[in-house]
């Protein structure tokens, strides 16, 4: 049996869509696997048969329990934690009244956090017979299978994935520790491609031989959910999807919109608009719009051209510089819309910006770019990538016509927010649209809705570095050279608003001919059931070896 930790929720995208994905594909496959996670919703994930909720003082409640509709099982244990989150990126969580970033936290509270799961960790091991633990991320779920695993004598891996390190452990001498040390005595570390490998190889000099621990998996992608489809046939989809979101339960309304947007003016001050952002954003924004069909039935399916943003709405994911390119796009191709779809602590701002935009208030455009993540409680970091873009245009004297094409082009028709959608749901979207952009400003392992785009028929761009450009690199030679370069964003700040202005309006052309080469890739690559194979395969090696692998017990210790 095996176990996985992961410290957060299942829905959404980045680590929570690779736990969920690949947990799906092990139980399809016959595997039983013990899950220890936050996850609310569980009713959600057919794959869970079972979740068991561990309270503080000992007691255990059973808070799910129907038959498998799988030939294996996920068994979900949930410890009791309180009002405190550690998290990486600060986001709201309907449960955790406290979300609080790691690199925030006090010793105490980080001991707490670990002691409380690796009672409970130590319990499922005990009463299920597990074999063998896989954690997710570089901390601090690493320091509990560490703990465990030496405790109970049994291997564990650990799977890194960007934001750990970023925001973590680069961040926090305290976690780099925890990591190292955790590291260092796991018997196998999974990497998303090269760019990962080379980031914890460069990180973790001091481990002996580290690179021999470990086994690249890729991303992967349910290529039997996600298909594409004809340009006369989106319609269609899209009615499937709204089937999909008949009971579905909502968030954003429209008053909330209007409420903000009736306070908004042209001279309104930094403080007054992180009050009213604040105010606006009171409705539970991990579910989906209230008038989202309303909004999708304004677009003309059989002539319109749709490009689509799916991620968590923070400015590192760098939505802004595509909110700051629509003006050039949509002057070239008026007959263009952007749906964005996800939620975060951006969406607001954004709003204001394109409220700022269209109606030709210059100043609060300059103003909220210069703000930039301060308006998100998040650090003081402008919109770097839309600022440099707007010297360029102050240098060669374009820059008051680009805010007359903004007036004149952009309204809350041509960009389309959705809210959060789940992973069925946007099985539906993503076929019906023409490019989807993921202009990320961080290193990530790399994002696997590129593949779902992929899959779909939809042609992806990201930013060219890190996990991208591996992802990018992977399908390259399945298309010609110009139409693979239209893929890749320029990392550099001064280029990607630019570089996507010039990208977009190509790649909306694309053959579909390439388009179905793409998918060819991802179906041979990346689906999710030969991933899951070779994980089972490799973790069922560590049970047997017997923790022979660098950094683990000694041989005298060794168990099967």
């Amino acid at each position: 049996m095996i176990a996985i930790l992961h410290g957060y929720l299942l829905e959404g995208s980045g680590s929570n869509l690779w736990t969920r994905s690949i947990i799906q594909s092990l139980c399809i496959s016959g595997e039983t696997v013990h899950l220890l996670c936050q996850e609310n919703h569980t009713e959600l994930y057919d794959f869970i048969c079972e979740a068991i909720l561990y309270h503080s003082n000992g007691n255990k409640e059973t808070i799910l329990k129907r038959e498998p509709v799988y030939p294996g099982k996920c068994i979900m244990h949930k410890p009791k934690l309180g009002n405190t989150l550690p998290v990486y990126v600060i986001d709201k969580y309907e449960e955790f009244s406290d979300p609080q970033p790691m690199i925030n936290l006090g010793d105490t509270e980080i001991e707490k956090y670990l002691q409380t799961n690796i009672k409970v960790l130590t319990q499922i091991v005990d009463d299920n017979q597990v074999k063998v633990i896989l954690a997710n991320h570089a901390v601090l779920m690493s320091v509990v299978a560490q703990q465990v695993a030496k405790k109970r004598k049994i291997p564990y891996a650990i799977m890194p994935h960007g934001s750990a390190i970023e925001y973590a452990v680069k961040k926090d001498k305290r976690y780099f520790k925890y990591a190292e040390h955790a590291f260092d005595k796991a018997q196998r570390i999974y990497v998303i491609g090269k760019e990962i490998r080379n980031r914890v190889k460069e990180l973790f000099t001091a481990i002996p031989a580290i690179e021999s621990k470990m086994l690249e998996l890729n991303l992967g992608v349910n290529t039997s959910l996600f298909n594409p489809v004809k340009v006369k046939n989106r319609k269609d989809k899209i009615n499937e999807l709204y089937e999909l979101l008949k009971d579905v339960q909502r968030g954003k309304t429209n008053l909330h919109f209007q409420s903000m947007q009736n306070e908004l003016k042209a001279d309104i001050s930094k403080q007054k608009l992180m009050e009213i952002v604040n105010a606006s954003a009171s409705y539970n924004a991990k579910l989906t719009d209230d008038n989202v069909e309303e909004r999708l039935q304004m677009i003309d399916w059989d002539h319109e051209k749709i490009i689509l943003f799916v991620g968590r709405l923070i400015s590192s994911k760098g939505l802004h510089s595509i909110v700051t390119a629509l003006p050039e796009i949509l002057a070239a191709e008026p007959n263009t819309r952007l749906i964005v779809v996800g939620h975060g602590p951006q969406r607001e701002p954004l709003e204001a910006l394109i409220w700022a935009l269209q109606n030709g208030h210059t100043d609060l455009v300059l103003n909220i770019i210069n703000w930039g993540s301060e308006l998100e409680s998040n650090g003081e970091r402008s919109l770097e990538e839309t600022q440099l873009y707007f010297d360029h245009l102050k240098k060669t004297n374009e820059l008051d016509n680009y805010f007359k094409k903004a007036q004149k082009y952009i309204d809350k028709s041509k960009i389309l927010f959705t809210g959060y959608l789940t992973h069925r749901e946007l099985s539906c979207l993503f076929p019906t649209c023409d490019v989807a952009i993921f202009p990320s400003v961080v290193a990530e392992a790399g994002p696997l809705v590129f593949l779902e785009a992929m899959a779909s028929g939809c042609f992806p761009i990201g930013t060219y570095f890190a996990g991208m450009a591996a992802s990018i690199d992977s399908v390259a030679q399945a298309v010609p050279q110009d139409v693979a370069d239209l893929m890749k964003l320029s990392p550099r700040a001064d280029q990607t608003v630019l570089d996507i202005i010039t990208k977009v309006k190509k790649a909306l052309y694309v053959d579909e001919n390439y388009k179905e080469k793409l998918r060819d890739v991802a179906i041979e690559k990346y689906d999710w059931k030969n991933i899951s194979e070779k994980l089972a395969s490799d973790l069922y090696q560590l049970h047997i070896d017997g923790m022979s692998y660098p950094g683990s017990v000694k041989d005298s210790e060794k168990t099967i």
